[in-house]
């Protein structure tokens, strides 16, 4: 009895992966299709699609994860591994920034960044913080500690970063998985909160979260929306593993959401589109659990590792104008595939009426020709004061600007 309900439950695992891949095959082809109208900037190295170009705004920013611009045009870059942030400042209107200096620093693993109403504010791993340049020096003369240490939960090591979207009405942020499958319905874990403005109090805004590094609104909207990842070795429980796993390298996807008050999105029992991992699928409830999962706006392929993204703006005018209300999401790239995928940028469209996402194109590649070598791994996008997009990197520690030129795509 036992072989044989083995065999009937990889006969219903096949059934739901199939549904998967089915479901995800227009999502994939953008990391399926062939590059050969691609072409490789001379400079970077990058594989940029027709119709685009890349150009080097700063260069030699180690660890430089998350961006952001302030009033002024002064760009903020994050650094968790040197402990600070800095601004950076394009003097000359050339498009490169060439003055930098230290914002603020003895913040270990700062992360996430939003300025708004004249403050930067950003995370740590278990607290908030926002600081000001009253004088214009480039150097924070003004910090304030919104949320102290360990008020936001921290404990577990895991995925620490914490994204950051404020309000008018308060502070959300996401803390993701300690590990790949936790189970921790119990803790503060796998879960979007919105805190209080002051940081006194909170409630749960969302649930069923892996790691989603950064959340934004929907132009227009107060649509909060964010990339989560996927989880790893999906199929592992069927003997696979590294060199031989044709199930993990298509499973699960990488997700966009669109998080709403109280919503579920099933991790860790339900992957993508209402499939369950194979660790739960004998529970009791996971009809239910799928039956509850909000699945993704749009599907990624898997282990691309979505991070940071911006909107387009209503009003851009540097791009065409149904590029409008679309995003640009930064990939940092695969540990978890057989043959390297991610590595780039890719240009997700939305739908003007629906206000959903209906496409995607791959805009930059950071691998080598060789489909291997990396020479960037992409980590946050953030749209500039001028319409064009800038993607930072943390493994040449660069930052880059994406303009459109106007070619046939």
């Amino acid at each position: 009895m036992r072989s044989i309900h083995r065999r009937l439950s990889v006969l219903h695992l096949g059934s739901l992966v199939l549904t998967c891949l089915l479901l995800l095959l227009g999502f994939r082809a953008p990391e399926a299709r062939a590059q050969t109208n691609f072409r490789q900037d001379p400079a970077t190295g990058f594989s940029i699609r027709p119709g685009f170009q890349v150009s080097v705004v700063a260069e030699n920013i180690q660890n430089a994860r998350f961006l952001e611009f302030d009033d002024s045009g002064t760009l903020y870059v994050s650094r968790p591994g040197p402990g600070d942030i800095l601004s950076l400042r394009d003097t000359d209107g050339d498009g490169v920034y060439e003055t930098r200096h230290t914002f603020v620093s003895g913040y270990s693993t700062v992360h996430g960044l939003y300025f708004k109403d004249g403050w930067l504010w950003f995370t740590q791993t278990g607290s908030v913080h926002k600081a000001r340049d009253t004088d214009g020096d480039g150097v924070a003369d003004d910090e304030v500690t919104v949320i102290p240490e360990d008020k936001i939960y921290s404990q577990g090591g895991g995925h620490w970063w914490r994204s950051i979207l404020v309000a008018d009405d308060g502070i959300y942020t996401s803390i993701g998985d300690k590990g790949n499958i936790t189970e921790a319905t119990d803790s503060d874990r796998e879960k979007i909160w919105k805190y209080s403005l002051d940081g006194n109090s909170k409630e749960l805004f969302a649930s069923g979260i892996r790691n989603t590094e950064k959340l934004r609104y929907r132009p227009g909207t107060q649509e909060v929306w964010g990339c989560d990842h996927g989880s790893d070795w999906f199929g592992r429980p069927l003997g696979e593993g590294a060199g031989r796993q044709p199930i993990t390298d298509l499973n699960p996807p990488g997700e966009f959401n669109h998080y709403v008050q109280g919503g579920f999105y099933g991790h860790p029992y339900i992957t993508g589109f209402r499939v369950p991992r194979i660790e739960y699928q004998d529970r009791d409830d996971i009809i239910d659990l799928a039956a509850k999962t909000i699945p993704p706006a749009w599907g990624f392929h898997a282990h691309i590792a979505p991070n940071g993204f911006t909107f387009v703006s209503l009003g851009n005018t540097q791009f065409p104008k149904d590029f409008r209300g679309d995003a640009f999401v930064a990939f940092h790239g695969s540990w978890n595939s057989s043959t390297r995928v991610g590595y780039g940028v890719q240009h997700v469209l939305f739908d003007s009426v629906t206000g959903k996402p209906y496409g995607a194109e791959r805009v930059v590649t950071t691998l080598g020709p060789d489909g291997s070598t990396v020479l960037e791994r992409p980590v946050d996008c953030v749209e500039a004061p001028d319409g064009s997009i800038l993607f930072s990197g943390d493994a040449r520690g660069g930052i880059y600007r994406i303009t459109f030129t106007g070619s046939e795509q």
